[in-house]
C-alpha cells in the first residue's frame, strides 16, 4: 500500500508525521530510547515481520532520526543509532506516553515514567521554553509563518474566533 507523502505539506506536523511515519516507526523509535539498537533486539522486541521492520528503519535512517553503522562485518550485521533529530522526538514520545497511560488506562501496565536518579514517578507538561508558562489550548494558537496564504490567514483568525467565542 502506498503510503500518502506530506512532505510538501506548510504545517509542521503534517511534515513530522511524514518524517515519522506511523506506528511502527514510534515504537521502534521508543525501543531505542530504551537502548535496542539492533535489527534482532527490534524484531524481538515488537514481534513485527522482517520485512516491514526493514522498511520502517530505512525510513528512519533516510528522514534522518537513525545513523545505520556496521557492528559486525561477516555478515554484515548493522545497528541503528539515535541522530540529535531522532533525539529531539523524545518529548513527543513522552507526551503520547503520558497521553495513553492517562486516557487508555490499563490495570496491566508494564511501564511507568520516572526521574532517572529518585526513581519518583513523573508526569508530562507542555511549556513555553521561554516562560515556563503551561501550554494549553485556551493559552496557545497558531501564528502565520513566512509562507502563509490568504487561506492560512483565514483559518489562523476562525481559530482565535472560536477560541475567543466570537462568529467569525
Amino acid at each position: 500500500m502506498q503510503r500518502t507523502s506530506f512532505s510538501d505539506f506548510k504545517c509542521p506536523a503534517a511534515r513530522a508525521l511524514d518524517s515519522v511515519g506511523d506506528w511502527w516507526s514510534m515504537l521502534i523509535l521508543r525501543d531505542a530510547f530504551q537502548g535496542l539498537s539492533r535489527f534482532d533486539e527490534f524484531q524481538k522486541s515488537l514481534g513485527v515481520a522482517p520485512n516491514i521492520l526493514t522498511r520502517r528503519l530505512k525510513h528512519l535512517t533516510e528522514k534522518g532520526l537513525f545513523e545505520r553503522r556496521p557492528y559486525h562485518q561477516r555478515p554484515a550485521r548493522y545497528e541503528y543509532l539515535l541522530t540529535d533529530k531522532g533525539r529531539d522526538f523524545f518529548p513527543v514520545l513522552m507526551t503520547l506516553f503520558s497521553w495513553g497511560s492517562r486516557h487508555i488506562p490499563a490495570v496491566d501496565l508494564a511501564f511507568l515514567l520516572g526521574d532517572a536518579a529518585s526513581g519518583r514517578e513523573r508526569e508530562t507538561m507542555l511549556v513555553d521554553a521561554r516562560t515556563g508558562e503551561q501550554m494549553t489550548p485556551e493559552n496557545t494558537s497558531l501564528l502565520a509563518g513566512p509562507a502563509a496564504d490568504d487561506e492560512v490567514h483565514e483559518r489562523i483568525a476562525r481559530m482565535r474566533a472560536w477560541y475567543l467565542g466570537i462568529d467569525a
